[in-house]
């Protein structure tokens, strides 16, 4: 019974240790299926979630990316307040206009305030694409030959938005990135 036990312990303790926590989500998007198995890049990796009313959101791997990508916007838009920034690098997902990102982070409950506003959501159309300045400023915050990006797009999400996000990633030469999808047949 000892041995059984110590075996036990150890293999906890190892998938405690090992285990990768997903990030919170705070936009449920149900992802189309596909029959494809490539992983997505781990690091420098920028999400862009399209929720299927066509708001957009991003999120980067890891906070000192994010800091480095508010610092960027700051230097051509100033959208944040110094004071700003290191709470906006902690956060998991954003997703407002540039006018509006200092009063989202000055939130207490940023996460409802994604899910449930109508005005939230990063603009991307012809008239106001904000996604460009997020995705140029990432781009250069990391570095051009770093950054990748991946596509999580909602299944019920309109093909003229998603459109929209391509046009904007091509605008700022990034026409490489990949597309989140789940396994076909597999339950969400």
């Amino acid at each position: 019974m000892t041995p059984m036990s110590d075996v036990m312990v150890l293999l906890l303790t190892f998938f405690m240790l090992t285990a990768t926590f997903v990030k919170e989500e705070p936009v449920k998007v149900n992802t189309p299926g596909s029959v494809s198995e490539i992983k997505i890049p781990t690091s420098n990796l920028m999400t862009i979630f399209v929720e299927k009313n066509g708001k957009i959101f991003l999120s980067l791997d890891t906070p000192e990316a994010m800091r480095k990508m508010a610092a960027e916007v700051n230097t051509d838009q100033n959208a944040l307040i110094v004071e700003n920034i290191e709470t906006f690098a902690q956060v998991p997902m954003f997703g407002t206009p540039l006018d509006q990102v200092n009063s989202w982070v000055a939130l207490d409950d940023r996460n409802a305030y994604l899910a449930k506003n109508p005005a939230a959501g990063i603009p991307c159309d012809s008239v106001t694409d904000e996604l460009r300045v997020w995705v140029k400023a990432a781009n250069d915050a990391i570095g051009d030959d770093k950054l990748r990006i991946a596509i999580k797009a909602d299944k019920a999400t309109s093909y003229k938005v998603i459109k929209n996000v391509m046009n904007s990633l091509r605008s700022v030469d990034k026409n490489r990135y990949n597309l989140i999808t789940s396994l076909a047949g597999a339950e969400q």
